[in-house]
């Protein structure tokens, strides 16, 4: 809508949500976020006897954790809605679906028509294939959320970034949690490396890990909630308080009624989008967790404004571009990367030289007592141009970004390994591979 107003557009954005402020707001980045900050802090104290510290414990008050999120959560959705309403652009409070290529319905009969439209309308919680879930009950990461007391034990279905994140905040805050993934690895889409090593620091901190399972079913009885599966051939049976559901998300477009628009879906209702984040309808684009393929907030943010620019536009329209596409997984030790990983690099048949160096070998992560973890850079054979980058350590998510620069700036291993880092930081530690890689790599 911001980018519509810039483009000399009349936006009218249609919000059927019982909340206003959006999925990351409300639902995902920012409280999610907020929890795990408060476990991190709690955590450090509970080791602070690393640093000579004499905290036998720390107790905490759950309510008041909660509480301090919610109202986080609380200033940044208001801040959302005063800019939603800020007269700018008409803002309608409805759900609404499609009774034509350019005319959308509202719940109380009106219709808005356009000529052209961006859905926009995000994610959420997927159905649980699994049978007999729904009759014993779980939570999900958005009922996670709202809880007013801690579950003492925990059986997590999943392994991806809000499966993990969510052990791991729970289980700082002494909850006993299980994560039961199905794929070979937890964090299925990073290399296997970076999973190794968090699965390492999870069971450092009790966190029970059990990868390359097939559930056979779920029960309930007096000592709790139990999820059964088979691993390495072998039955295998774990009973907690609870269970968090944590198996995906599902575009949210059910409801819009998109074949009366000639938008296509696919699998579980996903927009089809060409590289210009067009549908299959020529003047409606989509952009988001609706459309994927990437569900994070700084994509929807490029997709959306780069849609708005296509619509605009008199002569050829621009294409998305992932080259410099980060993820970043805020468990401890975080996981982000940007660019190419290995498994992507293999999969589009790109040839990289890659190398690697461990926190556990590195001054300032040694003294932060940070030792899970690593850095890593992809770099072309022949020109030593950085492909891509991964950061599993403290404070992965910030320390990725100058990967992100010096890939902006396309740079090479060379000039990355040449540039001055301050010592002692985190920082330098991208220096470390940049320089073996500068030495295998002959400068043009």
């Amino acid at each position: 809508a911001r980018t519509a107003l810039d483009e000399g557009l009349k936006p009218v954005v249609i919000e059927g949500g019982k909340d206003v402020g959006g999925l990351c707001i409300l639902r995902g980045c920012m409280p999610t976020k907020a929890l795990l900050y408060a476990a991190e802090v709690r955590h450090l104290a509970n080791h602070s006897g690393v640093w000579g510290m004499n905290i036998s414990s720390a107790p905490f008050d759950f309510e008041k954790v909660m509480a301090r999120k919610n109202e986080m959560i609380g200033d940044f959705a208001s801040y959302r809605k005063e800019q939603l309403e800020s007269g700018r652009f008409e803002f309608i409070r409805s759900h609404a679906r499609f009774v034509d290529p350019h005319t959308v319905e509202l719940e109380d009969g009106r219709k808005v028509t356009a000529d052209s439209f961006l859905i926009s309308t995000g994610s959420r919680v997927s159905e649980p294939p699994i049978p007999g879930l729904k009759d014993i009950g779980y939570l999900t990461s958005d009922t996670a959320l709202t809880l007013q007391a801690l579950p003492k034990s925990l059986i997590v279905l999943g392994g991806g970034a809000i499966a993990v994140e969510f052990a791991q905040f729970f289980a700082r805050f002494d909850v006993k949690t299980t994560v039961i993934q199905r794929s070979a690895q937890i964090l299925r889409d990073f290399d296997e490396d970076a999973a190794t090593a968090v699965t390492a620091a999870f069971g450092d901190e009790g966190i029970d890990v059990f990868a390359g399972t097939q559930i056979q079913g779920v029960g309930k009885s007096d000592e709790g909630k139990s999820v059964t599966f088979l691993q390495d051939g072998e039955e295998k049976t774990v009973v907690a308080e609870e269970i968090l559901f944590a198996l995906g998300r599902s575009p949210n477009t059910e409801s819009l009624d998109l074949e009366k628009a000639g938008v296509e879906t696919e699998r579980n209702g996903r927009i089809k989008t060409n590289e210009f984040q067009q549908t299959t309808a020529d003047h409606i684009y989509a952009g988001g967790d609706c459309c994927g393929p990437h569900e994070i907030v700084h994509i929807a943010i490029q997709q959306g404004e780069l849609a708005v620019k296509n619509i605009v536009a008199t002569g050829d329209k621009t294409p998305i571009d992932y080259r410099l596409l980060s993820s970043v997984v805020f468990t401890d030790p975080q996981v982000a990367t940007v660019g190419l990983t290995e498994k992507s690099a293999k999969a589009a048949g790109v040839d990289y030289k890659v190398e690697s160096y461990p926190f556990n070998d590195h001054g300032k992560s040694m003294i932060m007592d940070a030792k899970h973890g690593f850095v890593k850079l992809l770099a072309s054979p022949t020109t030593g141009e950085i492909l891509g980058g991964a950061c599993v350590g403290p404070v992965g998510g910030e320390l990725i970004h100058e990967i992100i620069v010096a890939m902006s700036a396309r740079m090479t291993v060379h000039q990355l390994a040449a540039t001055p880092h301050y010592h002692p930081t985190l920082a330098e530690i991208w220096t470390y591979p940049a320089e073996d890689l500068a030495e295998e790599i002959s400068a043009e």
